[in-house]
């Protein structure tokens, strides 16, 4: 399917407000889906025949700055035996004054692999994922005070007596 058919196939499936922006000027095009639709959404990919989004390939946080206070998880879908991909993204505004991390809704559902992408996501970027089974850090040590991905983040002096900073 051409990605004009699966934006129209998902318009019909879960109304026209599913699908927030459509972006068409980067490397790839992408769909900005509004954030409390994104699993059936990737249900509907995954299991539909005509698209069969069998394969996350990746998927990502991004931190949008300090003044944008907003937050987004990119999905960089494949379908193995139709040969097509798709870029799905989801986007949050987040106060950052608060001392919760900003939230998205776990796919780890859908796609099995999803538990160790959004388990980076986390480490890095300190983003939360609702519905999780396992989210804890995964790269970095469990006692790492903040995300530092984040464009707001300040490293520390040292860890447990190694210098960290110059």
């Amino acid at each position: 399917m051409s990605f004009d058919e699966i934006t129209k196939l998902l318009s019909e499936k879960f109304g026209s407000d599913v699908i927030i922006e459509v972006q068409t000027g980067g490397l790839q095009p992408a769909l900005i889906i509004k954030p409390d639709s994104i699993v059936p959404v990737c249900q509907e990919l995954r299991d539909n025949k005509n698209t069969w989004f069998d394969f996350l390939s990746c998927l990502t946080g991004i931190d949008h700055g300090v003044e944008n206070n907003q937050f987004s998880v990119v999905y960089h879908l494949a379908s193995i035996p139709h040969k097509h991909q798709l870029v799905l993204k989801v986007i949050i505004d987040h106060d950052r004054s608060l001392d919760s991390l900003p939230s998205f809704i776990s796919v780890s559902e859908v796609w099995k692999t999803a538990e160790w992408h959004e388990r980076e996501a986390f480490d890095l970027l300190g983003i939360q994922f609702e519905g999780h089974p396992d989210l804890r850090r995964i790269l970095l040590p469990d006692d790492w005070e903040g995300y530092p991905l984040r464009k707001d983040y300040s490293a520390a002096e040292e860890y447990k007596g190694i210098k960290i900073k110059e």
